[in-house]
């Protein structure tokens, strides 16, 4: 490996890893500059395993043989050691997990190209805390979802918090962002995917009933905290669904919610296949 000790937080090689709580300056670092940010041995070598390209690895000494094992394809990838101090001072926040790479973002397929064989889509319209972003792409991986489309204003799903969420599974599931409505809308059912939005109105179909002869291709819509899918995504739908609720309590969580219905809606011969 290209071992390179550094012991000051303010070195040039170690800006892409700097003020990482800055939500302002990791938005202008990743999109503009092509890079996003994964953590812990776990993440990095699932990113691997995508096929995404280190560009380089800050570890804390202990961990030096984790990052040769990962970078053991990636020979000539600058590996920056540095002490735990200098870790948390460049990053911000301490660094718990040992190693951060800096990675190089993929170039996302095209619709058509994600959806294709698809029979369960997650759609998450709006969804800006990370947070959500990243347990969602969990629940997705976890109960069988065969892709997830991001609209325009959706968070990141290759910002740390939600790769760090999803334990990786971001690089697991196939995913794209959507145009805005409604050509999201014709896009989705020229691909042949009935529009299922999860949404609180009087004619919606309980989700029981729904999933007692669920189409066969399907993509389940869901919005943001608070708002909910926008009234142009309730447009494009086929079909509104909502969980039906106990205990003066009117909806879950927006990744709970996707859980909830991702497990109603498996298809039936997935059934032994470990959910």
């Amino acid at each position: 490996m290209d071992l390179i000790p550094i012991d000051d937080p303010a070195d040039p090689r170690l800006a892409d890893y700097r003020d990482l709580t800055d939500v302002a300056l990791r938005r202008a670092l990743e999109p503009a500059g092509g890079l996003y940010i994964a953590e812990s041995a776990k993440v990095i070598g699932r990113a691997l395993a995508a096929g995404h390209r280190p560009r380089s690895l800050m570890v804390q000494e202990k961990w030096i043989a984790d990052a040769a094992a990962l970078l053991a394809a990636h020979p000539d990838v600058p590996v920056y050691v540095v002490s735990a101090t200098v870790a948390e001072s460049t990053a911000g926040y301490a660094v718990h997990r040992g190693a951060l790479a800096a990675m190089h973002r993929p170039e996302l397929p095209s619709l058509e190209e994600t959806v294709a064989d698809a029979r369960r889509v997650v759609i998450l319209e709006d969804i800006v805390d990370h947070t959500n972003v990243g347990a969602m792409f969990r629940g997705a991986a976890g109960l069988g979802a065969d892709a997830v489309l991001i609209g325009p204003r959706c968070a990141d799903p290759l910002y740390r918090r939600s790769v760090r969420v999803s334990m990786g599974t971001v690089f697991q599931v196939p995913w794209t962002r959507l145009p805005d409505w409604p050509a999201a809308g014709e896009l989705l059912h020229a691909a042949g995917l009935h529009l299922a939005a999860l949404a609180l109105t009087p004619d919606a179909v309980p989700l029981d009933a729904f999933a007692s002869d669920p189409p066969r291709r399907l993509a389940l819509m869901l919005g943001a905290e608070g708002d909910g899918l926008s009234p142009r995504a309730l447009e494009a739908a086929d079909t509104i669904v909502t969980i039906p609720m106990s205990g003066g309590v009117d909806s879950l969580n927006v990744a709970a919610a996707s859980a909830v219905a991702l497990w109603a809606l498996r298809p039936l011969d997935r059934v032994g296949r470990g959910y």
